[in-house]
């Protein structure tokens, strides 16, 4: 359901909804598929008018189409001339049939007959250009808006102005009336984002609704016989007004917004992985569910005052802070007190703010010495807040590094004596326990702090300047990011760079941590997003987008990656295919040149082509263990211990299992029981059966030889003892003893399938594979054959033979397992 280009015009009937882009009109069904496209228009179409079975479209270029919904042709077709007739506006009439009224930017309006093509009056107008035109209630009425403000109530019938008002807020961009519920209201919207309401029947101003929108009002209408309002601007955001109180104005019911500038920095937030925290360049903080937009929240406007900035409205708000560049949120005691922090571009104060109360929060974090004045070139540059969530950590550009405690706001202290860094600090980061904390400076330091005691640890020096750091809290490994376009990866425990990083050719403005810390995400200037796999320390994915990605963030479920963009103002989803399908993670190659990726939207054309890209490779067919990994190797079977584990003890179970007496087969009752003839209906008594079941063994079932005897006799002579063995392992343990039991003469076997029995033992044991089912099956067999065992001399040469074997395993393996266990007990009993 999405187009290829932004959608520049939309209207809807009772079945259809239109939407054009550039000089194509589209009609969509159930507001899921494109059913219906008319192409004809040489310019941008601005102006569209559903309208019976045709649609009205108007381009810039001043002419007029009308389609056929279904047949997608070309009704009529009429050309104005812009000098005299410049279309800003069309309407249909209610009740008059085939007829549209026109409005210009000469300020005329014309009547015309669509079926007949003809022109049926011409309004000479006020001489001001028409900005809209909206049906009044009242049969034969028109709300015309004009480029001065001026609203005038018009009578199309008699030629006859009925109302005039006038708004002080420029042009109207739209009227909209309240029907069927008693209040004859007109709302009109202005380009300031203020909203009028005139009261139709007093014919005056009701009230006022002021900073509805922070932009120009696109769009409004009220819900037919409700009181509710739904408008739209271009602050990315669209709302639901409700008339419920007292002197007629309206207040907010529900919305749907986004930012109005694009996103500078976006974080996930909380460990569940349906949240994400962005910050826009319109200076507001906002929550973005992935789940669903009904849990989308915005934490509002950050404000030096919020008390004034309450009363001087949006327009005129002097005490807005600038954008947020950097945040840092943790869930731990949100619910308590405020639990994300804030630096704001070139302003050296830090703010708080309260998830659960979607507000800026009660605390200004800066350092006691700038309280009375505030200096101009000095700022904010990188915060952090302690997985505890009790304390934030605030690095400024003159390279101090503060902490201050969330609850209270109060300043905790400061690293190194009067400043932790020459130059500005590029990052903080607080490990997972309190005990350290990171800074980079802008000199090329990376300083190592005790977070108690404030005491310097460590400090290393780095081969260039850092632009950024990033900590995975988990795996204690640091992602610094450089001047140069290069990134490195610190490991906190040993204090050493282990990993370093080259390939992109333009500023890293963002970097992100897989949930299991083995992948490192980056994004930079030169447009690409490439994945570092840490382990193996090779760039493993890259792609191309359209447009620089600004921030990245993963997330803590490893589901998705997000991303903003460029001049964009959405926030981008990407799956991680690794979850749910086979994926390569082979290094790409040197000359590897990344493939241009349409950013996610909900164009299905686009799914088509990423399953197309998916490449099958011999490396992305999943491996498949081989039975024994090494002829040397002592290797068990993979079958289960029911399988062979109680086979010495099955006498005892099916003792156990015995039930007290036998079980007592149910009388079958006929279908139709029979009575005996008379006036009193009786059932027959049912006859005793005599013909009861010979007690006599059949020994020619028995006497057949089973699969089993027959492969052991053929591996006498082949000796290929894979195809026996193989049907043991597939039989159950009552069923391998009945197989063993008939081996010897008296069950039907012979002295030679005994014997290529034990060599088919002999050749496991040789093999060593499926090494717990040779001790089973052999311990079985000596169990039930041991007096044959010791009259024949070719079997107990055999078993001689196989107790050899046996005994070299054994030792062998003895000797692994006691080495196993002595430095088992020597790393227990050993003090580190």
């Amino acid at each position: 359901n999405a187009l290829p280009q932004d959608i520049t015009c939309l209207a809807a009937d009772r079945m259809l909804i239109f939407a054009s882009y550039d000089n194509i009109l589209h009609a969509f069904a159930r507001n899921k598929e494109v059913v219906h496209t008319y192409e004809g228009h040489k310019a941008r179409i601005h102006l569209l008018q559903p309208f019976g079975d045709h649609v009205i479209s108007v381009d810039v270029d001043n002419v007029l189409i009308v389609w056929n919904i279904q047949s997608e042709e070309e009704y009529l077709q009429m050309d104005f001339d812009k000098a005299t007739f410049a279309v800003s506006a069309v309407l249909h009439p209610s009740t008059y049939l085939n007829k549209i009224l026109l409005g210009s930017e000469q300020g005329s309006l014309q009547l015309w007959n669509i079926r007949s093509n003809k022109l049926l009056y011409s309004f000479p107008g006020w001489h001001l250009a028409v900005t809209t035109l909206e049906q009044a209630p009242a049969v034969d009425v028109v709300a015309v808006g004009l480029v001065s403000g001026h609203i005038i109530v018009h009578n199309i019938k008699f030629d006859e102005t009925l109302m005039k008002f006038q708004q002080d807020w420029g042009p109207i961009t739209a009227i909209s009336f309240r029907t069927a519920d008693g209040h004859p209201v007109m709302a009109a919207g202005s380009p300031i984002g203020h909203i009028a309401l005139w009261d139709l029947e007093e014919k005056k101003l009701m009230c006022q609704m002021q900073d509805a929108h922070s932009t120009a009002i696109a769009g409004m209408s009220f819900v037919p016989g409700e009181p509710l309002l739904i408008t739209n601007g271009a602050d990315n955001a669209i709302r639901v007004w409700i008339f419920d109180g007292p002197g007629g104005t309206g207040r907010v019911l529900r919305s749907r917004m986004g930012h109005s500038a694009p996103p500078t920095k976006i974080r996930y937030h909380g460990q569940n992985g349906e949240q994400i925290l962005s910050a826009g360049q319109d200076g507001t903080l906002q929550s973005f569910s992935t789940v669903h937009e009904k849990f989308n929240k915005s934490l509002g406007r950050g404000s030096i005052n919020k008390k004034k900035s309450k009363k001087k409205g949006l327009k005129l708000d002097t005490m807005a802070l600038p954008p947020i560049t950097v945040f840092a949120s943790e869930v731990a005691h949100q619910s308590d007190w405020d639990s994300i922090v804030a630096c704001h571009q070139g302003y050296i104060t830090c703010t708080t703010w309260n998830y659960q109360k979607t507000s800026m929060g009660a605390h200004k974090l800066r350092p006691e010495e700038f309280s009375k004045h505030k200096p101009i070139d000095i700022y904010a540059t990188s915060v952090d807040i302690t997985s505890c969530g009790n304390f934030a950590v605030i690095g400024l550009s003159t390279g101090q590094v503060d902490v201050y405690n969330m609850q209270s706001g109060i300043h905790r202290g400061r690293y190194g004596k009067e400043r932790a860094h020459e130059g500005a600090v590029r990052g903080v980061a607080v490990d997972g326990l309190n005990q350290l904390v990171i800074t980079a400076g802008s000199e090329g330091l990376i300083k190592f702090w005790k977070f108690k005691t404030k005491d310097l640890v460590y400090s290393t020096e780095l081969s260039s300047s850092p632009s950024g750091i990033l900590l995975h809290r988990d795996s204690g490994i640091l992602g610094i990011a450089f001047d140069d376009f290069s990134i490195s990866v610190l490991d906190i425990e040993t204090r050493k760079i282990v990993r370093t990083f080259s390939g992109h050719h333009g500023r890293i403005n963002d970097m992100t941590f897989s949930p299991d810390g083995r992948w490192l995400i980056t994004s930079s200037m030169d447009c690409t997003i490439k994945t570092w796999d840490l382990p193996s320390g090779c760039l493993i994915d890259c792609f191309l987008v359209d447009s620089a990605a600004v921030s990245l963030t993963m997330s803590p479920t490893g589901d998705f990656l997000a991303s903003t963009h460029v001049d964009d103002l959405g926030i981008y989803l990407w799956s991680n295919r690794s979850l749910y399908s086979l994926v390569s993670l082979r290094p790409l190659p040197a000359d590897y040149e990344p493939s241009m990726v349409t950013r996610p939207s909900t164009c299905p054309v686009q799914d088509v082509d990423v399953a197309g890209d998916e490449e099958t490779c011999d490396e992305m067919i999943e491996y498949v263990s081989p039975e024994q990994l090494g002829e040397q190797l002592v290797t068990l079977s993979s079958l289960p211990e029911s399988r062979w584990k109680n086979l010495l003890s099955l006498d005892i179970i099916k003792k156990k299992n015995k039930p007290r007496e036998p079980p007592k087969v149910p009388k079958s009752a006929p279908f139709f029981i029979p009575t005996v003839p008379g006036l009193i209906p009786r059932y027959i008594a049912p006859e005793e059966e005599n013909d009861t079941q010979s007690k006599v063994v059949n020994l020619g079932v028995l006497a057949q030889k089973s699969d089993f005897y027959i492969h052991l006799e053929e591996a006498l002579s082949t000796n290929e003892y894979a195809a026996p063995l193989n049907l043991l392992k597939s039989l159950g343990p009552s069923h391998i003893e009945i197989e063993l039991r008939g081996l010897a003469p008296e069950g039907g076997g012979s002295m030679e399938v005994m014997l290529s029995f034990l060599r088919m033992i002999g050749m496991m044991l040789n093999k060593k594979y499926n090494f717990e089912l040779a001790q089973a099956y052999l311990a079985l067999f000596l169990k039930l054959h041991l007096k044959i065992l010791l009259s024949e001399p070719n079997l107990l040469e055999e078993v001689s033979r196989l107790s050899t074997q046996l005994e070299e395993t054994w030792i062998h393996l003895r000797a692994l397992f006691n080495q196993s266990l002595c430095v088992l007990t020597y790393m227990k009993s050993a003090l580190l």
